[in-house]
């Protein structure tokens, strides 16, 4: 049976707290999500979203409710604490693919294990496994301007795999790039999804992407108003 590997129950996220122009984000969010899900977060810009992918990020605290990530308070966290978790728990992937100019894919890669503290070799050769297995293994030595829009996404997504994390958070992935480049953006999560039995969690604007999730959460105005099945194979809960 498989554990929940996130658990938010009454989550509030405000902003200025105790000013007059006290913002508030978030309101009782309470969402539960089972290890190896694909699930699918929708909103139109300015109802949350962004603010619960933070938060399920470990990229920013809750104000009021709690948190726990495959158990651990989020709440009670240091910042160190925080950072370690991001490192070995989430792998992200964001809309403008946030690659290092100046590495090349191999190096771009790399990256997130050198924070890990994994020696030079083992890293050298798990990203090229992993640029194997997103078809980026022919440009591993190129910059990314020197790459396109798909695959620079596909070396990010590579990269978001890098340290093995049991979540993948992928934001808007395929907001920047045309329709069939981000169906083959999409293929992709798909395919780690199955293989690799990862959470993933897809936060978009796009009903049709979400449609293709096992699972559609849609918030408005910071409140979850609807969590249905979507039109992938449901995990049984």
């Amino acid at each position: 049976m498989a554990r929940d590997m996130i658990q938010m129950t009454g989550v509030d996220k405000n902003y200025f707290v105790g000013t007059p122009n006290e913002l508030h984000i978030l309101k009782k969010i309470s969402l539960t999500i089972q290890e190896g899900e694909f699930v699918s977060i929708v909103g139109v810009s300015g109802s949350g979203k962004s603010t619960l992918m933070n938060l399920i990020g470990v990229l920013d605290r809750p104000s009021a409710g709690t948190y726990l990530l495959d158990g651990m308070p989020v709440n009670r966290m240091t910042d160190n604490q925080m950072s370690d978790i991001r490192c070995e728990k989430i792998g992200f992937v964001f809309q403008t693919f946030n690659l290092i100019p100046r590495n090349d894919a191999l190096k771009n890669v790399e990256l997130p294990m050198l924070y890990a503290g994994v020696d030079a070799k083992t890293r050298t050769r798990r990203s090229r496994e992993l640029l194997e297995l997103v078809g980026m293994e022919e440009r591993m030595h190129h910059q990314p301007n020197e790459l396109s829009g798909g695959q620079k996404q596909r070396v990010a997504i590579a990269r978001a795999l890098a340290n093995d994390p049991p979540i993948l958070l992928a934001d808007e992935p395929t907001g920047s790039l045309d329709s069939a480049t981000g169906r083959m953006v999409m293929d992709l999560f798909h395919r780690v999804h199955e293989e690799s039995h990862k959470t993933v969690i897809l936060v978009t604007h796009n009903p049709a992407l979400a449609e293709e999730t096992e699972r559609i959460v849609t918030i408005r105005d910071g409140e979850i108003i609807d969590d249905r099945a979507g039109g992938g194979k449901a995990v049984s809960r």
